[in-house]
């Protein structure tokens, strides 16, 4: 028996080593086998897990190649405890996940790029990759899977904010420009040259964009916002900030969750129900329309939105008309997917190149930064050990049942009359790669080829593709666009040809673009109307006045739509007094031109024409100074350190007057003082901040507020107006506080 199996054992070992000489693909055992009880889905549609943590950890984007491959941004450093210590440390890497045995499920994944510092975006453009390193955008070139030449993109991208409000999102849209959440630049590579100008600050943590090209975002507190026009049109007038045609909330923020939530202000009135479930989104995240073609027709262009601290994933219908987009929740009090497991943190959501929807579970307890963690949230997450729950980090993917997933192509080995024929396919995903590798490829025979493809109209904006693909080419003449404005019967590929009409505002070219503007407007359409008082912006530029009566019946007609008069106000850049005189414009536009006028004079820009990065919102600001000044004897935790320093936590102190704990900080303190009871008899001092010329008011209200919001049962703050009046309110007698001075002294008068 012995030898039996000796002999079986020898046997299946060479059998396993001649398949691999072979060259056979063998299942490797790192094949996730996880079990999704608990996890409900809409009607219709499969949940799987097609990758895990032991391929991956800490997941917060991804991106595929031009073979299908999924490459995988981990944030390994964001929050490695309760206390946040650590997160600097430069062990963030991205991968290539690889199913090669294509059984559906990931079983090898290679590092492609390590000791990464909390980076959290990338994408796969120009044949190489974009990515954040620490507060550095990079762009790399892919030589056989492995790093080639580095350029410094933008070496301030995400620098200043805290890791949660830092920028992110590195999205191509169709316009070939890459736009990000939580920043105010847009990129390009163009002619060999890496171009970043000013946009629109969009959203949080996330990005998205329908077939026109608008584009989605959200933030912790509100599920979804987005722009009613296509980005950079209403923002040429360097001193209006349009309030309407941009960054609106489409939806309510209702949720519902199947399980009692913990949320950072889950104590607060009305935060959680009766029964203790989440009511509105708090950390809402990672918006995605869906735009994969492989979902029944219904779900074309819905809108999902990830809600990590509620463990869901949202479905929203989305309504388009000309100057507005409007949201709402697909089926009544019910979500996309829920979950009872809580460790599912839905971050991202992505189209595939196959059709179905793939979600970026960062699958972890912890998932608000010590900068704004509360106390309650602390002792819940360690309570369940949630805080335990780290270094872990899955790949989802949603199919519908009813429907056929779409082979994936090999996009790195298809000729340019493929990648053109792809242009129409009705997986979006494929239609954006498709143009950006037309661009790459350069080939200029298939010019006439995207010519005749600007005169489809289909509801897969082929002809806006083509569009893009000439003028990324730069084989985009006038004559093209002359012809699709004269031709097409489709608006909103009129509308980006409208646009695309701003390349060409030359004299020699306003005889012609007159005659078209005119047969234009005698369409009467909403969106090929506000798009012609948009483009009219360059085209002003030439010097021809009598382009302002074209605005001046726009303007008439659209009297009452404030999405208009805004796209009225950015044309008029510059002449805004020239309108006011000879047009006679509606008290509306008068009122925003005035405002206009009023801000040039007095040099007030839109702040994205000024801010260049990202500020440190007072919370992370105090959580720095409080590292640096105070954690030493207080300990990061609050707790104090035995010997050295009382606790801060739940202490008298922290809970008590803030112009007291402001005066300590000031002043400093001298023991023996008692906290919660018990007395501390300190061989030393804590000295005060108050002659340190490099601490402030607002720093020491910022310390103030990081450490209410950490270790205080009800969070209160103090102004630096207050801190300010309190640097002359010294102890009796110079020196520091007695604990005999703070019990005496009424700090409230």
């Amino acid at each position: 028996m012995t030898t039996k199996i000796s002999f079986q054992r020898v046997f299946a070992s060479i059998l396993i080593l001649s398949t691999f000489i072979a060259g056979f693909k063998i299942i490797s055992f790192n094949e996730p086998k996880i079990s999704l009880e608990g996890y409900q889905i809409e009607d219709g549609f499969e949940l799987s897990v097609i990758a895990s943590e032991s391929l991956l950890k800490a997941p917060v984007s991804m991106d595929f190649d031009n073979k299908g491959r999924m490459w995988v941004v981990e944030m390994i450093g964001y929050m490695p405890n309760l206390e946040g210590i650590g997160e600097d440390e430069p062990n963030g890497r991205i991968s290539i996940l690889e199913d090669r045995d294509k059984n559906g499920i990931i079983d090898h994944s290679k590092v492609f790029l390590d000791k990464l510092v909390l980076p959290r975006a990338m994408a796969l453009v120009y044949g190489g990759l974009l990515y954040t390193d620490g507060p550095k955008l990079w762009f790399v070139e892919i030589k056989n899977d492995k790093p080639g030449k580095k350029t410094l993109v933008d070496p301030i991208y995400a620098e200043g904010g805290n890791v949660e409000h830092s920028s992110n999102g590195l999205m191509m849209n169709i316009d070939n420009w890459i736009y990000n959440a939580n920043y105010n630049f847009r990129y390009q590579l163009k002619n060999g040259k890496w171009l970043k100008e000013p946009t629109t600050n969009r959203g949080q943590w996330g990005i998205t964009h329908d077939n026109f090209g608008r584009l989605y975002y959200n933030n912790n507190s509100v599920q979804l916002q987005g722009d009613f026009v296509l980005p950079n049109k209403v923002i040429r007038n360097k001193y209006f900030k349009p309030l309407i045609a941009e960054g609106q909330k489409l939806s309510n923020n209702r949720v519902f969750p199947i399980h009692q939530t913990s949320v950072n202000r889950g104590y607060q009135k009305d935060v959680l129900d009766e029964k203790g479930y989440l009511t509105n989104v708090t950390a809402s995240c990672g918006p995605l329309i869906y735009r994969g073609g492989a979902f029944p027709n219904a779900y074309h262009q819905n809108a999902f939105v990830c809600v990590p601290e509620a463990n869901l994933i949202k479905r929203n219908t989305l309504t388009f008309n000309s100057t507005q987009t409007t949201a709402n929740q697909a089926i009544a009090e019910k979500e996309f997917i829920a979950s009872t497991d809580e460790g599912f943190r839905p971050v991202n959501l992505f189209n595939g190149p196959d059709g179905a929807m793939y979600i970026v579970d960062m699958h972890r307890g912890i998932i608000q930064h010590k900068a704004y963690i509360s106390q309650y949230l602390t002792e819940e997450l360690s309570k369940k050990k949630l805080d335990t729950l780290q270094n872990a980090g899955r790949i989802l993917k949603v199919v519908n049942k009813s429907t056929k997933l779409h082979p994936i192509p090999d996009l790195s080995k298809v000729n340019s009359k493929d990648l053109l024929v792809l242009l129409s396919h009705h997986n979006g995903w494929l239609r954006d790669r498709a143009q950006q590798l037309l661009i790459q490829k350069k080939d200029i025979s298939i010019v006439k080829d995207l010519v005749a493809l600007t005169q489809i109209n289909n509801d897969y904006s082929t002809a806006i593709h083509a569009l893009y693909v000439l003028d990324g080419l730069n084989a985009l003449s006038f004559k093209i666009i002359s012809d699709v404005l004269t031709k097409s019967k489709q608006p909103e590929t009129l509308a980006h040809a409208l646009v695309l009409t701003e390349h060409f505002a030359h004299t020699t070219n306003l005889a012609k673009i007159k005659l078209i503007f005119k047969d234009l407007q005698s369409q009467n359409n909403e969106t090929i109307d506000l798009y012609l008082a948009i483009c009219l912006n360059s085209w002003l530029k030439t010097g021809d006045t009598s382009l302002l009566s074209n605005l001046a019946q726009i303007e008439k007609k659209y009297a009452d739509k404030q999405v208009f008069q805004e796209a009225i106000v950015s044309s008029l850049d510059g002449k805004e007094e020239q309108y006011l005189n000879t047009q006679n414009p509606s008290a509306l536009l008068k009122n925003n031109l005035t405002l206009a006028i009023s801000n040039r004079q007095k040099k007030e820009l839109n702040l994205i024409f000024v801010k260049e990065k990202n500020a440190v919102d007072n919370r992370t600001k105090g959580l720095q100074l409080f590292r640096s000044i105070c954690a030493t004897c207080h300990g990061a935790d609050g707790k104090g350190i035995q010997d050295l320093a009382p606790p801060l936590k739940d202490s008298e102190y922290i809970n008590g007057s803030m112009k007291r704990l402001a005066s300590i900080i000031l002043h400093g303190l001298s023991g023996p003082i008692t906290v919660n009871g018990k007395q501390y008899l300190l061989n030393n001092e804590m000295p005060g901040l108050a002659n340190n010329k490099d601490i402030s008011d607002q720093d020491i209200a910022d310390i103030i507020r990081f450490t209410q919001n950490a270790f205080a049962k009800d969070g209160k703050n103090i102004a630096a107006s207050e801190v300010k009046k309190l640097r002359d309110k010294k102890p009796l007698g110079g020196g520091v506080f007695s604990e005999k001075q703070l019990l005496e002294t009424d700090f409230e008068k």
